[in-house]
């Protein structure tokens, strides 16, 4: 995708894309940096910065709010999936459901719409969360 977009796939970028793709988690960039870091000591937080965003304008990253002030980062996957996160834990459930993307794709065709991403962020509290306060 890089390629095709004139840019080339450096060490350095693919390090970051690598630190994604392995993660289980949602990484902000400082995490994605400290991950980065530990494999090339020379790669500085400004090259992670540019890394993220052309990687997400290629379409290889995706960036997500998730109740935060600041931007989580996560690779690209081929199928849909959406986020809960708990406001009091801050824990994040990612869900995938047919019904969602069923109902994205008929608004789309009703209204002749060309889609270009997708955003769903559930908030609310957990069932611990909520265990806890009873």
């Amino acid at each position: 995708m890089l390629h095709s977009g004139g840019k080339r796939l450096t060490k350095q970028r693919q390090l970051a894309l690598d630190v994604l793709q392995e993660s289980a988690e949602h990484l902000d960039a400082e995490a994605v940096y400290a991950r980065a870091k530990a494999r090339d000591p020379k790669i500085s937080i400004a090259t992670i910065y540019r890394t993220l965003a052309l990687l997400k304008e290629a379409g290889l990253v995706e960036e997500n709010r998730l109740g935060e002030e600041h931007a989580h980062f996560e690779a690209t996957r081929s199928t849909p999936h959406y986020h809960f996160t708990c406001l009091r834990c801050g824990r994040v459930i990612e869900f995938d459901t047919p019904q969602v993307q069923e109902a994205i794709q008929s608004f789309c065709t009703r209204e002749k719409i060309q889609l270009v991403s997708v955003q769903l962020l559930l908030s609310g509290y957990c069932a611990l969360c909520r265990r806890e306060e009873e």
